[in-house]
């Protein structure tokens, strides 16, 4: 039985250059699988999957006792470096970044998306008050964003942005957009008296940032995305995926059972999330979050080929998907995913 535990990008990544020959060989035998996972709410189905074993349980239905490597990384960058070195073998990020991988990747190692973690809004908050609308910010405002230009809310506004101003102008926001982590951002916004007068923030962040009265949201992911949208997804190689059939279906199985055991329980999940994560977050606050009707924690993928269809058409992506299963391996295409 492994025991979990979280290495920095650093870490993980000098200890890939020094077990080089091991992952060159690319052999990979069955029971056995690394995942990494970033922080906050968006992954508790993966902090149940943790929780309760499910891995281990849903392999030793198949006869196979598992190993599962628990790691923890900031940034889809870091994320995708390990998998395609073969530090990991199942990583996570927002739907944009693994888009960018499947692309890139494409008729090489061919990464695909395992499954969704989730419906989740994302806000675009201010505190500014002259700002009620996208064309209320000018260059003096400044947009905190986990990674500009290239994540998950920098491609959301970016779609967003060409509808409103056109798609040759899609990149309009990009030049007062910052780079600045979630708890960062949410202390500026909250403060106040810094450049930094707005974030587009996501759970449960954009919570804590609007019990302030001087915070008000300017719009959501879902108004961009006309719906519920996954916001964070798992991906693998192709490699990892046909060469261990067992293990992997454990893991997705293990999923699917997370899913069902959160929708029976919001309070027992919320618990197995503040263990999970060692989160100091009152479990009143992530109880709210989880119970939240915007939010469905679903391993069914949500309007992701919006970012398929215009990522594609501003020139981000490469290759053009025919539809969402072209990204996601078969054992997603059952459900009612788009």
């Amino acid at each position: 039985m492994a025991t979990p535990f979280k290495r920095s990008a650093l870490t993980l990544l000098a200890a890939t250059l020094a077990a080089g020959a091991l992952f060159s060989s690319g052999a990979q035998a069955e029971g056995k699988i690394s995942i990494a996972q970033q922080f906050g709410i968006g992954y508790l189905i993966l902090d149940v999957v943790r929780d309760q074993k499910l891995i281990e349980k849903h392999g030793k239905a198949q006869g196979l006792e598992i190993k599962v490597d628990w790691n923890s990384i900031s940034g889809a960058t870091a994320m995708n470096e390990a998998l395609l070195t073969g530090a990991l073998d199942v990583v996570s990020a927002g739907v944009p970044p693994m888009l960018t991988v499947w692309d890139r990747t494409k008729g090489k190692q061919n990464v695909k998306a395992i499954a969704a973690l989730g419906s989740m809004p994302n806000y675009l908050l201010t505190n500014n008050p002259n700002i009620k609308t996208l064309k209320d910010f000018s260059d003096k405002d400044r947009i905190a964003v986990p990674a500009a230009g290239v994540g998950f809310q920098s491609r959301t506004l970016q779609i967003e942005t060409a509808r409103e101003f056109g798609d040759d102008q899609f990149k309009k926001f990009d030049n007062i957009s910052v780079s600045l982590p979630h708890p960062d951002a949410t202390a500026a916004l909250i403060a106040g008296g810094s450049e930094i007068n707005s974030h587009f923030s996501s759970p449960p962040f954009q919570y804590q940032a609007l019990q302030n009265p001087n915070v008000h949201k300017v719009l959501s992911s879902y108004d961009i995305l006309g719906g519920p949208a996954t916001f964070n997804v798992l991906y693998t190689t192709e490699k990892f995926h046909d060469e261990n059939p067992k293990t992997y279906k454990a893991f997705y199985d293990a999923l699917a059972e997370a899913e069902q055991i959160i929708k029976a329980d919001k309070p027992a999940a919320a618990q197995a999330y503040i263990r999970a994560e060692q989160s100091k977050l009152p479990l009143a606050l992530v109880e709210q979050i989880v119970k939240d009707p915007e939010i469905d924690f679903t391993v069914v993928p949500q309007r992701t080929f919006i970012y398929a269809e215009k990522l594609q058409e501003l020139g981000v992506l490469k290759n053009k998907a025919a539809s969402w299963k072209d990204y996601f391996f078969e054992e997603a295409h059952g459900g009612a995913g788009s």
